[in-house]
């Protein structure tokens, strides 16, 4: 081994080690809770009557869908459906809420096992995909439930 090679496999070690501390950083970063709730929403869940709720699950958010400006992520969040209320959150922000008062077009439907819930038209769409933990055709009936309230 030639002395420029020696002085180097300090300097790839040391990259090494940094390396496995910045992975080990991130899984540790996954870890992160999404489903926690104030006690007025709390309350406010318990009163409409809790039929599903998934935390930490991983959402496919697409905005603008059919424009140039189209863009989508991967976001950590929980969801939470009442009989009165869909509500996608990460803790105490909201990113979707569906209730009885909701005037915009919201619709669900089901892709193989996976739920996607499109609300808004034009450049306001977006739509929230998402695997739930059991029942992909149950998530999608009891989401389209609280979709008709609102539709009336």
């Amino acid at each position: 081994m030639s002395n420029v090679t020696r002085r180097h496999v300090p300097l790839r070690r040391f990259s090494l080690v940094l390396s496995l501390f910045a992975v080990a950083g991130l899984a540790g970063g996954c870890q992160e809770k999404t489903g926690n709730l104030t006690p007025s929403e709390q309350q406010r869940i318990d009163s409409e009557g809790l039929v599903r709720r998934a935390d930490d699950l991983i959402f496919r958010y697409t905005h603008d869908a059919g424009t140039r400006d189209a863009g989508w992520e991967d976001r950590k969040a929980s969801i939470i459906v009442t009989k009165q209320s869909v509500i996608i959150h990460k803790n105490e922000k909201l990113g979707l809420e569906v209730t009885p008062r909701t005037r915009r077009y919201v619709a669900v439907r089901r892709d193989g096992n996976r739920v996607r819930i499109s609300a808004g038209g034009g450049m306001s769409a977006e739509s929230w995909s998402f695997v739930p933990p059991d029942e992909p055709a149950g998530w999608a009936d009891d989401i389209r439930a609280v979709i008709k309230q609102a539709a009336r």
